[in-house]
């Protein structure tokens, strides 16, 4: 499993790069009009820093193979999904009930946070 959280991040950190850029050039403009710049470059910043994490536990599963690390890696990529994801949507589609469900996306990022720490500790 460790070489699938290395696989996500890759590619997550790829899309992170191509979102935070056609932000910044595609979609400046719209975003500025809207007032959403500043939430679509906290969806990115978060994905970025989640997508470091993975790529964090992909190498750690080996030094420390506990189930908590690899519990660890999905709540990454679900907060990824959620938590950045709905800011991207909200900020598309000006839905601001999406907004909602991105406290759920934080939530998965603190869990994984523990979980790792709990897994550091047992491994």
């Amino acid at each position: 499993m460790n070489k699938l959280f290395l696989l996500l991040g890759s590619i997550s950190g790829a899309l992170s790069v191509a979102i935070g850029a056609f932000g910044a050039h595609g979609l400046k403009k719209m975003l500025e009009e809207a007032g959403r710049m500043e939430t679509f470059e906290t969806g990115v910043k978060y994905q970025f820093y989640h997508t470091i994490a993975l790529i964090l536990i992909g190498f750690l599963m080996e030094k420390f193979p506990a189930p908590q690390m690899g519990w660890a890696g999905w709540c990454f990529v679900g907060g990824i999904l959620v938590f950045s994801g709905s800011l991207y949507a909200l900020c598309l589609t000006g839905v601001t009930k999406l907004g909602a469900i991105t406290p759920i996306g934080g939530l998965m990022f603190i869990a994984g946070w523990v979980l790792l720490a709990m897994g550091v500790m047992k491994g």
